[in-house]
């Protein structure tokens, strides 16, 4: 099983909003994909700064899930936020 926590950063109010817009979209899309075991981005207590929790049957689920993000429209509008994700397997 793969598992990744970590946040997702916005420098200001305007990347917020954006998030918070197409964030819904990004969640459906990452939760359908087959291998796909749970994906939460939640917020935190600071309007800026959203927590991540996803798990993965395995690495190439989690392979499929990055290949897929990369070459969307969330990925091409938010790869200038902050991430700070830690990637960690388990049997």
């Amino acid at each position: 099983m793969i598992r990744v926590t970590g946040t997702l950063s916005c420098r200001t109010a305007g990347e917020a909003d954006f998030v918070r817009t197409h964030l819904p979209d990004h969640v459906r899309l990452s939760r359908s994909e087959p291998g796909c075991l749970s994906f939460n981005v939640d917020p935190t207590d600071d309007p800026l700064v959203w927590r991540l929790d996803e798990t993965f049957t395995d690495r190439p689920a989690f392979q499929a899930h990055q290949t897929r993000t990369r070459a969307s429209v969330w990925f091409a509008a938010t790869s200038q936020l902050g991430r700070d994700f830690q990637v960690s397997e388990s049997d």
